[in-house]
């Protein structure tokens, strides 16, 4: 279990702060992330990472010279917001064009696109290589569907080599990406993790039993079995491996591989030494050659009992990367000649506000706003008492944190709400204001669409009238096909989409039969419940919830369940305030 923490809301600001002050030598703390120390030279590429907090060394501890030049840390196991990220790009860049490199999960695909998208807006050359080295959670056919696990260190690296030697943008994401394709992990857990403030872990073993091919946010393996000897383990985990050799490795006798044994977090170095005493023995005798082996913790999940195995096929190009000097408060390689110059605390790299300008509303605008601000504390009520069994829903098959990330999230909204609403805003402003804090301040996936809803809501009502039940309708359509487009699901995914749309549906048909706000509003909000109640029967066909289907079936969807709250919630303020 996490002994150690204040607010569990504050853990991961607390331990960003905590760390930066550790290593003020190597890095420096930006809003949203960690950067190096010493500036990149001017003009050259960068190379931004990032995910949520919970996983040191990764992803901060990978920042520094010969790897990353900035890292945008989210929550605790959520991805880092779109604002986030692009904060920490602006404070890194050099000129030369960025590239961002990350795990592949839904949060962290929605945020790392949307910053992207934001910084070529600016005018600033930004490419993505998105990591897929776990063979677990999908099969070859679908390797872009694969998460990223601990074969992220690798990728970041001959990202990170290529940008510092100069090389070029186009130059940087080849390179990056010859290193996903030849990059193959997995991994094994006898024990859960436990988030800060949680009573228990997010899923358990039993005793003697070993879960094969967990995720790094304790997402359960695809596979039960008797938990090996440290022999059988290493066995298993390199008769896996092997089992899926990259195309562009033409001979396995003779080639050449970078190893990685990566503790997650409970298996200690000990244990650790023993496994790869037999790993070694058994690619050695398949005619493998190690290359500068890591037997160490390097991508974790707090107390998590388990390992992983990477395996890096390394080409000629890739081998000089690999062993090429590093120096970052995580990982040492090779000595460093510090050639660039220190930036100071003050020191700066521009900063991307996205602060919606708070515009003045009328005042039947700036009335609705105040019944806003009602409707988010009132949903942000609802969720403090069923966070946890949101919580628990979200761990049958994902990673648990979706109550505590909905609470920060809204407490982040209504506090936004009241900075609005003092500036005398009208309902749409209040809104976006509102849904960009959230999406700052939770992250992940929900933050982020939750952030898309709010946007476009806001846009709808505007600042001047009070709005009716046709511009509310008109607001959560728009809201809905934003969402989709955004995250890419669709009805029957299993995910809050399943709720939004039919919601959306009636709403609309209530506006259009002439029903005022109060009456269109009730009436949609029983078709919410019955559609979030009716996702327990189906199957997860997209995020982490996918690669654990089974798990899912016969429990609804968290999103979902915590959609329908909301609109619940809001439709007790609408009652009071618009009947």
């Amino acid at each position: 279990m996490t002994y150690l923490f204040n607010d569990p809301a504050q853990f991961a600001d607390e331990l960003a702060e905590g760390y930066a002050a550790a290593h003020r030598d190597k890095i420096r703390r930006v809003d949203g992330g960690v950067i190096r120390r010493h500036k990149a030279k001017p003009g050259q590429v960068i190379v931004i990472i990032g995910g949520g907090s919970g996983h040191y060394p990764a992803f901060g501890g990978f920042v520094g010279q010969g790897l990353a030049h900035g890292a945008a840390l989210g929550n605790v196991f959520a991805a880092p917001s779109a604002q986030q990220i692009c904060n920490v790009a602006h404070a890194a860049d050099a000129g030369g064009g960025i590239l961002f490199c990350y795990a592949n999960y839904a949060g962290d695909v929605l945020n790392f696109t949307q910053a992207q998208e934001h910084l070529r807006a600016q005018g600033i050359d930004v490419r993505s290589v998105v990591v897929t080295d776990d063979i677990a959670s999908a099969p070859l056919h679908e390797r872009y569907k694969r998460r990223g696990i601990a074969g992220t260190l690798a990728v970041f690296k001959a990202a990170a080599v290529a940008a510092d030697a100069g090389k070029s943008l186009d130059e940087a994401v080849r390179i990056a990406t010859a290193a996903n394709d030849r990059v193959r992990s997995l991994g094994v857990a006898f024990s859960g993790c436990t988030l800060p403030g949680a009573s228990k872990p997010l899923f358990a073993v039993e005793s003697g039993i070993m879960e094969v091919g967990m995720g790094i946010h304790g997402e359960p393996g695809l596979d039960r079995v008797n938990a090996p000897s440290a022999d059988g383990l290493a066995e298993l985990l390199v008769s896996k491996l092997l089992a899926e050799i990259p195309e562009t490795v033409n001979n396995i006798s003779g080639a050449r591989v970078g190893v990685i044994l990566n503790g997650l977090g409970a298996v200690k170095y000990e244990e650790l030494f023993v496994v790869y005493r037999k790993i070694e023995q058994l690619l050695t005798a398949r005619g493998l050659i190690i290359v500068a082996p890591v037997v160490d913790e390097m991508i974790t999940s707090f107390d998590m009992a388990g390992v992983s195995l990477t395996l890096f096929w390394l080409n000629d190009e890739l081998e000089q990367g690999w062993l090429a000097a590093v120096d970052t408060p995580a990982f040492h390689r090779g000595v460093i000649a510090y050639d660039g110059f220190a930036i100071d605390a003050d020191t700066g790299a521009k900063q991307a506000s996205g602060k919606y300008p708070l515009n003045p509303g009328s005042a039947q605008s700036q009335a609705t706003a105040n019944i806003v601000l009602a409707v988010l504390e009132a949903a942000l009520d609802v969720i403090a008492v069923q966070q946890d069994e949101l919580g628990r829903l979200d761990a049958i098959a994902g990673d648990g944190d979706h109550g505590i990330g909905m609470q920060r999230g809204l407490k982040a909204a209504a506090g936004a709400a009241k900075t609005a609403i003092a500036a005398h805003a009208g309902a749409g402003t209040t809104l976006i204001t509102a849904g960009d804090a959230w999406s700052d301040r939770a992250g992940g996936t929900s933050g982020m669409l939750w952030g898309v809803i709010l946007r476009n809501l806001g846009s709808a009502l505007g600042d001047e009238a009070r709005p009716d039940a046709a511009t509310l309708a008109t607001g959560i359509a728009a809201a809905l096909q934003a969402v989709i487009a955004a995250g890419k699901a669709q009805l029957n995914d299993k995910t809050l989409v399943d709720v939004l749309y039919p919601f959306s549906t009636a709403l609309m048909k209530g506006a259009t039969q002439g029903l005022s706000v109060s009456e269109a509003w009730t009436a949609a909000t029983e078709i919410a419940k019955q559609s979030a109640e009716a996702t327990r029967n189906l199957t997860p066909k997209i995020g982490r919830a996918r690669p654990h289907a089974g798990k899912s079936i016969g429990n609804p969807d968290p999103g979902a369940v915590s959609m329908a709250l909301i609109i619940d919630a809001a439709g007790r303020i609408i009652r009071m305030h618009c009947d």
